[in-house]
């Protein structure tokens, strides 16, 4: 996770784990002694917020930006100028947890000019559980439709398959094999397999991408 850019774009549909993924990476990186900046532009989707979790990431010293207005319980639908801080700062690690589908991605398209090819990676979580991304086609017709509205382009796929932690080996691998035919299809590598600790520890060691232990933040224990 060293190698990737600084600028690091997370996306994915619904229930693909695309949040959960961008707050273990975030810490992942702190605990490597990086300086990190965390951007919640999920304007769409009020539940399972990254800014959930502020209180936690800010005791990793990760910098949180969101939409949220501090002690008024809501939600405004545009971001906050402070992301331009970390997006420009080349001191920071920056991750950007994107809305998940098209209309989320319209946030990100606002600092299309920040975006240099090259200097930003934007990798798209994929569940392969999920109704819309079970199928080739349909995990190109979320990226593609993600790449239209954001004018930014997937760099790598994340293989987060899983049945919360009801997740098994057999999942991960049918996942494997769907992001293996969309990688082809696409030319663009498989960069993470992710999953929750009990289950990564027994994943074969030759898969592509590096494998990523998650940790179950985003839900409580009783959900």
């Amino acid at each position: 996770m060293l190698n990737d850019n600084r600028v690091r774009i997370i996306i994915g549909h619904y229930g693909s784990g695309k949040t959960e993924f961008s707050v273990n990476y975030a810490i992942n990186l702190a605990e490597k002694g990086k300086k990190v900046a965390l951007a919640d532009l999920d304007v769409v989707n009020p539940y399972f917020r990254s800014r959930e979790k502020f209180k936690l990431l800010q005791s990793y010293g990760i910098e949180v930006e969101s939409s949220y207005v501090e002690g008024s319980g809501t939600d405004l639908p545009s971001i906050s100028a402070g992301i331009l801080g970390p997006m420009q700062n080349e001191s920071y690690d920056f991750v950007m947890d994107v809305g998940g589908d098209s209309m989320g991605a319209r946030t990100l398209g606002r600092y299309h000019e920040y975006l240099v090819e090259g200097k930003y990676d934007m990798f798209c979580v994929v569940n392969a559980n999920r109704p819309e991304t079970q199928t080739v086609e349909g995990v190109i017709h979320h990226i593609q439709s993600i790449e239209r509205t954001s004018r930014a382009k997937v760099t790598g796929l994340i293989n987060n398959t899983h049945l919360l932690r009801h997740t098994t080996v057999e999942d991960v691998l049918k996942g494997q094999e769907l992001c293996r035919q969309v990688s082809k299809e696409l030319n663009i590598p498989i960069k993470y397999v992710s999953a929750i600790e009990s289950v990564a520890k027994d994943l074969p060691k030759d898969l592509e991408g590096q494998i990523m232990p998650i940790k179950m933040i985003m839900r409580e224990d009783w959900m």
